[in-house]
């Protein structure tokens, strides 16, 4: 997982970069939430352009750091979800509380 923090909007966005599953989730979780607490974003941008696969595990994974972030008073949104990662998120109703960005 890359990340890059912009101060002068205070984001930070994570560009995931391998397939979100049950095996590694443990690792995303851990740096992302490292990343949170180091810069205390007011906005978190996953960016999905490079995961063509996800499990439950990565429903979980993104729920999580919403909860940490919305804790914190800031905003997390998704980016450059393919169609089938948007049907999982739209079916899981993340999309309602966590919102893809175009």
């Amino acid at each position: 997982m890359n990340s890059k923090y912009i101060k002068e909007d205070k984001l930070l966005v994570l560009e995931l970069l391998e397939e979100i599953d049950h095996h590694g989730v443990e690792k995303i979780r851990r740096k992302a939430d490292d990343e949170i607490t180091k810069y205390m974003p007011r906005k978190v941008v996953l960016d999905f352009n490079n995961v063509s696969f996800m499990d439950s595990a990565g429903i979980g994974m993104v729920l999580g750091r919403y909860k940490i972030v919305n804790m914190l008073g800031g905003t997390l949104e998704m980016e450059n979800v393919s169609t089938p990662l948007r049907k999982i998120f739209d079916m899981s109703g993340i999309t309602r509380i966590c919102p893809i960005r175009n």
